[in-house]
């Protein structure tokens, strides 16, 4: 956090129209456009070094930064929805007159030789699609203090892949605002002092990631890292059309619509390291390019690599094209296999999951319930994309190839094959 320096000036009175800062420059809190911000009753400007300013002084030329003092300004206190104000990030930092008395009365001061400490978990949290999670996280003084201080609270999601940060939730008090997809499904458990750990209900494929909990008293900030898996299963996904159709973008696609996401890299490797042996290479959540070899042989690299997750790197996400690893995390509801009297075509199968109070599985479903849920069943099935599969949990002779895994008979012809269906109830 940046600490600004103050020092005494004689310099004449001036008033706000006055106020002109030429060449601005832009710096963290100071307006890009103006180059001049009001902050609690003084004017803060950010001239370029040898342009002409106004009233010069040594002090002036040497550190680039006028402080002007004006007595009759007075900024509105901090109302709930104030958001537009000089650093912000979800919260001001500076304190305002009832911070500053609170706790024993030293004010910002009050931190002097105390430290403050924020806890949360070293280990990773695993949870499942659906499910409500609570992300631990709790702070203290050393040593600790006698009277209670306020402090400010900031969650936000860590950025991934590339992805921007994502504000979660900021809190003072008993005032609170949440952001974005997170409104409504989240909230401080604030039952016991010095908590103040994040609930998210309803979690969602987009959740998994690394979050940060920020505990600010005054000038003085700490911070922790939660991080949070959600238990699933990658999946290689191909196009009907056949062996690396997809773009990038459309493999996001197809994972969504098959109730997934693509896969990032450390979900790949982990899912290596259980056993995933795949010969194509399938996009990743970076737009990266690769694929996992457990047994190395000719197609796949050449027998005198070793086993590994082999990659291609970064690919355009527009113009090259590849299959794309999908990643499933467990279910609320329940994947079966219908019990009907007669094979059906793909039509049929949808009608008849309709009619069971269910709707047809989709491929990412099906996997979650083969790995999760224990589905056994080695009878094909039509799913929601139009491809027939069945999985397998313990091999046998009618169930080719001898190892675990769901099956896939591809894409068969949806109005003369005949085939059974894997229905979806949510729970």
């Amino acid at each position: 956090m940046r600490k600004w320096r103050h020092r005494e000036l004689n310099l004449p009175e001036v008033t706000q129209q006055d106020a002109v800062c030429p060449a601005p420059i832009p710096s963290p809190g100071l307006s890009a456009q103006a180059g001049l911000q009001l902050i609690r009753g003084a004017i803060y400007c950010q001239v370029c070094p040898g342009a002409p300013t106004w009233p010069r002084s040594p002090w002036h030329e040497e550190m680039g930064l006028l402080l002007l003092v004006l007595p009759l300004l007075v900024l509105p206190p901090l109302l709930p929805g104030a958001y537009g104000l000089p650093f912000y990030n979800g919260f001001y930092y500076a304190n305002s007159a009832d911070d500053q008395n609170a706790g024993n009365g030293h004010g910002k001061d009050l931190l002097n030789g105390v430290k403050l400490v924020v806890e949360t978990p070293e280990e990773t949290l695993f949870t499942y699609q659906g499910a409500s999670v609570i992300l631990p996280c709790r702070y203290r003084y050393e040593p600790a203090l006698v009277s209670p201080r306020r402090v400010r609270i900031k969650w936000w999601k860590l950025s991934e892949n590339g992805a921007p940060e994502k504000d979660v939730l900021v809190a003072i008090g008993l005032r609170h605002r949440t952001f974005g997809d997170y409104q409504g499904r989240v909230h401080l458990r604030q039952d016991k002092e010095h908590d103040v750990s994040l609930e998210i209900q309803d979690l969602r494929l987009e959740d998994y990631g690394r979050y940060r909990c920020e505990v600010i008293d005054g000038l003085e900030d700490e911070s922790g890292l939660v991080e949070l898996e959600l238990r699933g299963v990658v999946f290689p996904y191909q196009s009907p059309q056949g062996r690396y159709q997809l773009n990038f973008h459309e493999g996001q696609q197809v994972c969504a619509e098959q109730g997934a996401v693509v896969a990032s890299f450390e979900q790949l490797f982990r899912a290596w390291e259980e056993g995933l042996d795949w010969c194509n290479a399938g996009w990743l959540q970076d737009a990266t390019v690769q694929y996992p070899i457990m047994l190395p042989r000719q197609p796949c690299g050449g027998p005198g690599l070793a086993p590994g997750v082999r990659s291609y790197g970064p690919r355009h996400r527009r113009l090259h094209r590849y299959d794309v690893f999908c990643f499933a995390t467990a279910l609320k509801g329940q994947v079966y296999y219908l019990e009907h009297p007669e094979k059906l075509t793909l039509t049929g199968a949808r009608e008849a999951c309709q009619e069971d109070g269910a709707t047809i599985a989709k491929v990412g479903q099906l996997f979650a319930a083969w790995r999760f849920q224990g589905l056994d069943r080695c009878d094909a099935g039509w799913l929601a994309d139009g491809s027939a599969r069945y999985p397998v949990i313990h091999p046998h002779p009618n169930c080719w190839p001898p190892e675990p895994g769901v099956r896939s008979f591809g894409f068969p012809d949806p109005q003369s094959r005949l085939y059974g269906v894997y229905c979806y109830r949510q729970r």
